[in-house]
C-alpha cells in the first residue's frame, strides 16, 4: 500500500462525498479527509487549503496525518497537488448524472448555506471569516468567480470533471458515480467488495436539516 493518501478525490462537493468518505474508511481505515474533517478538526487547516487553492505551496503531510484518504472540498479543488505529492494514490473523480442533478443539490445545501453565512458576515467570528474566505477561494478556483450563476457553474461543472479525465493519468484515474456502489471502487483499489450495502449519507434533506435550513426538497445526495 502506498503511504500516506492512497486515494485522492478530484470530484466537486454534492457529488456524493460523504458517502465516499464512509465507504473508504470502511475499506482503507484511517481517516477520509473531507470538509466535514476540517470541522471536526477545529478548521486548524483553513489557511493552508486557501494558500493552496490560492497558487501556493503549502506543506502536506502534517495535514493528512492519520488519512488515508481524501475526498471533497477542500482538498479536490487541489487533487492536482495531492496527485503528485502522492504519485501513488488512486485519482477519484466522483461526478452525478448530470449538471442539473449536480446544480439542483449543491444549490439546495452547500451554496444556500453559503449565502446565508455571506448575508451575516458582519457579524461572524474570526474562524468563520476565514472558512468564508477558504470557501470563496475553493469556488473560484474550480467554478469561477460567478459561481452562484446557475449556467455559468453547469458550465464550469462539466469543464472540471472533462479536465480531470483529461489531465488524470489513465491509470490512476477511477469515474465514479453514488450509484456505482461499492464493484468499481474496489476493483480500483484491490480489495474485496464489503457484505454490506454501500452507504448512502447526506441527502439533501438531511443536509438542510443539519444546518437549520428551512423546507424540505427532493432527497438528493
Amino acid at each position: 500500500m502506498v503511504e500516506g493518501l492512497h486515494v485522492v478525490g478530484a470530484g466537486l462537493p454534492r457529488t456524493g462525498t460523504r458517502s465516499l468518505r464512509a465507504a473508504l474508511e470502511r475499506l482503507l481505515g484511517g481517516t477520509c479527509y473531507h470538509m466535514s474533517t476540517l470541522r471536526e478538526r477545529g478548521y486548524m487547516d483553513v489557511s493552508t487549503f486557501t494558500a493552496a487553492a490560492q497558487g501556493s505551496r503549502v506543506e502536506w503531510n502534517g495535514v493528512f496525518d492519520g488519512c488515508r484518504s481524501a475526498v471533497d472540498f477542500p482538498a479536490s479543488a487541489v487533487w492536482r497537488e495531492l496527485a503528485c505529492e502522492y504519485p501513488r494514490s488512486l485519482i477519484l473523480l466522483s461526478e452525478r448524472d448530470s449538471a442539473d442533478a449536480w446544480w439542483r443539490s449543491a444549490d439546495a445545501t452547500i451554496l444556500e448555506k453559503r449565502r446565508q453565512i455571506a448575508a451575516g458576515l458582519d457579524t461572524a467570528d474570526e474562524v468563520e471569516r476565514a472558512w468564508f474566505a477558504m470557501t470563496e477561494a475553493l469556488f473560484t478556483k474550480t467554478l469561477g468567480s460567478d459561481w452562484d450563476n446557475p449556467e455559468t457553474a453547469k458550465t464550469r461543472y462539466e469543464r472540471w470533471n472533462s479536465d480531470v479525465r483529461a489531465s488524470a493519468p489513465a491509470d490512476r484515474l477511477l469515474v465514479w458515480r453514488p450509484g456505482d456502489g461499492w464493484v468499481q471502487l474496489c476493483e480500483a483499489l484491490n480489495l474485496p467488495i464489503p457484505d454490506e450495502p454501500f452507504p448512502h449519507l447526506n441527502t439533501t434533506d438531511e443536509f438542510r436539516g443539519d444546518k437549520g435550513l428551512s423546507g424540505s426538497v427532493a432527497q438528493d445526495e
